[in-house]
């Protein structure tokens, strides 16, 4: 297939979180399918380098939690695929153990953020009456984990959330998927543990974590869907990982 026969030619995909990780490796994707993309993230210099490797991709550079400057920059546009894809967690205290930053950072990037962007960019949509929203879930939104309270807490918005967008807006045209993955390997860990990449990549020695880009496979595979077909809940594990609790990992 040609990019010109592409089912994501010349669609129009935005992507937040893409200056990394699950949001980079889907940009790298649907540009390779000849979608035209607005990525969206708050390290400058990383989405300048991504745009660089695309055919065709302008950036904003902001933050999800900055309601105005989203409303500013983004209202009136409508993007036919929106990848939620910005998130964080920060520590592994208890949600009693958290700072009041850290609590305010994670539940206004990972809640909040989502929001600011639906509230921007979902009118556009509507009005046309197609496309895609894909909201990164996480299994962490499925079953909770010691020492994760508060991003758990997150991510079992982001299911309400989804929920709740496909019973409002049923009817619309829209399709709503939810991309709920088990453990990724990313930057993830390294913003959780404040940089100490030692703690970090031991989240993810001793077995086959999952890429950016299993992830970004299956978000291309479900916007690619024909038009009555909605992949709406899709659950990603990889095949070390039974549980949020449970990982088998090399001896």
């Amino acid at each position: 297939m040609t990019t010109t026969d592409s089912p994501l030619a010349e669609r129009h995909a935005l992507i937040t979180g893409a200056s990394a990780g699950i949001g980079a490796a889907t940009a790298r994707r649907l540009d390779a399918q000849g979608c035209r993309l607005t990525l969206l993230a708050r390290r400058a210099e990383r989405l300048e380098s991504l745009a660089a490797e695309c055919q065709n991709a302008e950036i904003i550079c902001l933050d999800v939690r900055d309601a105005t400057a989203i409303e500013k920059r983004l209202s009136g546009l409508a993007p036919d695929i929106l990848v939620l894809n910005a998130g964080l967690a920060r520590g592994t205290s208890p949600a009693f153990g958290n700072s009041a930053a850290e609590v305010d950072e994670v539940l206004d990037t990972n809640i909040k953020g989502y929001v600011n962007l639906l509230r921007a960019l979902l009118p556009g949509m509507l009005e046309r009456g197609s496309g895609d929203v894909v909201l990164l879930g996480s299994v962490a939104g499925r079953q909770v984990y010691p020492g994760g309270g508060i991003y758990c807490m997150s991510k079992h918005a982001v299911r309400a959330l989804y929920e709740s967008l496909r019973i409002d807006t049923a009817g619309s045209g829209l399709r709503f998927t939810s991309v709920d993955p088990g453990m990724v390997e990313t930057e993830f860990s390294d913003v959780r543990f404040d940089g100490d990449h030692d703690a970090a990549k031991a989240v993810y020695s001793g077995f086959d974590a999952l890429q950016p880009d299993d992830i970004a496979d299956i978000i291309q595979f479900a916007v690619t869907r024909p038009p009555h077909v909605n992949l709406g809940e899709i659950v990603v594990w990889p095949t070390a990982q039974a549980s949020t609790t449970s990982v088998t990992r090399d001896q």
